[in-house]
């Protein structure tokens, strides 16, 4: 497994909110951080149909472009039930043509539950895989996993994307009521992430 050795990562986001969330947990290293937003770099195409497929585009498109190394992550929601729905498909569910409403999304997650009579509780997980690419083509994967049911109604206003009807294991909060930085501790992200330390920090 290739150590990562230089002082400047790339960061294959424009999402301000993965992009402070990635930032705090790379700050021990001492990185300097920059996004492929504040780089100027375009959005490329995620055309592949897994996320390790997905966050391969990204990472490899801003390492390419920028000349350095890029972190990029894919991620989503997976619902036992709907076999495995929505998936790497979690932001499209959200997208209206006039931007993503996460709330049009929670509610036709519930919807297709009940329209499949799902037996309670309704599993599913939040899936993240990262992917650490280098200009010279090299990759390292890591995948990370945090367990759960979907509840409803919506509860709690923290968060992002589906984490008001989302309920982790061993906890009574869905991850909409959390404290945000408590979910960065204990998320799908945060799992995926020790890992990636373990095999290209240490």
């Amino acid at each position: 497994m290739r150590k990562f050795a230089g002082d400047r990562i790339v960061v294959a986001s424009h999402n301000k909110g993965k992009l402070e969330e990635i930032e705090k947990l790379l700050q021990p290293f001492g990185l300097s951080v920059v996004s492929a937003g504040d780089l100027g770099l375009p959005e490329p195409e995620e055309t592949e149909d897994s996320f390790v497929g997905n966050a391969r585009i990204k990472a490899h498109f801003a390492a390419k472009q920028a000349g350095l190394p890029a972190l990029a992550d894919d991620s989503g929601i997976c619902v036992d039930a709907l076999a495995g729905q929505p998936g790497v498909y979690t932001a499209d569910w959200a997208e209206t043509g006039h931007g993503r409403d996460f709330e049009m999304a929670m509610t036709r997650t519930w919807r297709e539950l009940e329209n499949v009579h799902a037996l309670f509780p309704r599993l599913a997980q939040f899936r993240c895989t990262l992917v650490l690419a280098w200009p010279d083509g090299h990759d390292e994967v890591f995948e990370g996993v945090m367990a759960g049911q979907i509840v409803w109604p919506m509860r709690g206003s923290q968060g992002h994307g589906y984490d008001p009807i989302f309920q982790p294991d061993g906890f009574d909060v869905t991850f909409g009521e959390m404290d945000r930085w408590q979910k960065n501790e204990i998320s799908h992200r945060a799992d995926a992430f020790r890992k990636l330390v373990t095999g290209c920090f240490t």
